[in-house]
């Protein structure tokens, strides 16, 4: 994900000059083509991530359009108050990236893991919030930050991403894509783990569950009337994202309870006993159940295929 972003960033500063690229002392053999390119519009602040934000801002104000970028919790956690007071009060254009979103520098510790990014971020005055399932995703989110105005926050992976999107879908910041067509249970996810729910929902149909997979790549603002058409559809409504209370799954909830929709809900997220956990991501999504082989289960666990197919969305709602 994170080469989709800098190939994508880079494409836009050729063509435009407003936009500036700021790093907390982050992303050697990943933004050097940038900083090569336009070292006039690059700053590497150091291990100082309120004062880059705080420069961003400052940037901003003067009519730039500015990314800052580094891992997980630093962007946005280390400088909330900047983020929230200096950038977000004040609705300014500043784009922040998050690389290795959730547990994808598991090895590193809590320190480094982002399971409470979404939650924090997305309540956060005027701000958009992004977190693309494959590199596809995330050359249109990053097209998409850089055209409108306002901070946006993007939550990527950390490398080697699958491609999911083989060919480039449409994109309306606010509304879901639809990956994979179903007519049993309904699958939303967030962010990179978007590849486990695709092979959950190959590996369900062979098993005669027919599973849609919708892809979630904006959390802020949300087009609540297409969540809820997909909602809608099936009797089962499970969401799948490598995050703690306060995401995808809560999203979701809301959208559900408000609309007065019945549908059976199943929110799949990151255990908190994970939190306190160093390993490989993996082998952290496993210890809380993420994995593609772990949904199925979920999913098998409440859909009969004898009792359950061929149920759509008339019967509940």
């Amino acid at each position: 994900m994170r080469m989709a972003f800098l190939r994508t960033i880079c494409e836009l500063a050729e063509v435009d000059e407003r936009l500036w690229l700021l790093t907390g002392d982050l992303g050697y053999s990943v933004l050097e083509r940038f900083a090569n390119s336009f070292p006039d519009r690059f700053i590497n602040a150091g291990v100082a991530e309120q004062n880059m934000s705080g420069v961003a801002a400052g940037l901003a104000l003067s009519g730039k359009v500015v990314f800052t970028y580094s891992i997980a919790n630093f962007p946005i956690l280390r400088c909330l108050e900047q983020v929230r007071n200096d950038i977000c009060y004040h609705s300014l254009n500043v784009k922040i990236v998050s690389v290795g979103g959730g547990v994808a520098y598991g090895s590193a510790g809590y320190s480094h893991h982002a399971t409470e990014d979404l939650a924090i971020m997305r309540v956060l005055p005027n701000i958009t919030v992004f977190a693309p399932g494959d590199p596809v995703e995330v050359s249109l989110v990053t097209q998409g930050a850089a055209a409108i105005p306002g901070p946006c926050y993007i939550r990527l992976g950390k490398g080697g991403d699958p491609v999911i999107h083989q060919a480039v879908p449409d994109f309306v910041i606010g509304k879901p894509i639809e990956i994979r067509e179903g007519s049993d249970v309904s699958i939303f996810s967030t962010g990179g783990i978007l590849h486990d729910a695709v092979m959950a929902a190959e590996a369900l149909n062979e098993r005669g569950c027919s599973a849609s997979i919708v892809s979630m790549p904006t959390l802020e603002p949300l087009d609540r009337a297409s969540v809820l058409s997909f909602c809608r559809r099936t009797k089962f409504v499970f969401t799948v994202e490598e995050h703690g209370p306060g995401g995808l799954a809560d999203i979701v909830a809301d959208v559900i309870a408000r609309s007065g929709t019945s549908v059976q809900f199943h929110p799949l997220t990151l255990k908190p006993k994970t939190d306190t956990m160093a390993g490989d991501q993996k082998y952290l999504r496993g210890a809380s159940g993420l994995e593609a082989k772990d949904i199925v289960g979920r999913v098998m666990r409440v859909f009969d295929p004898a009792k359950n197919k061929g149920n759509n969305s008339s019967q509940y709602e």
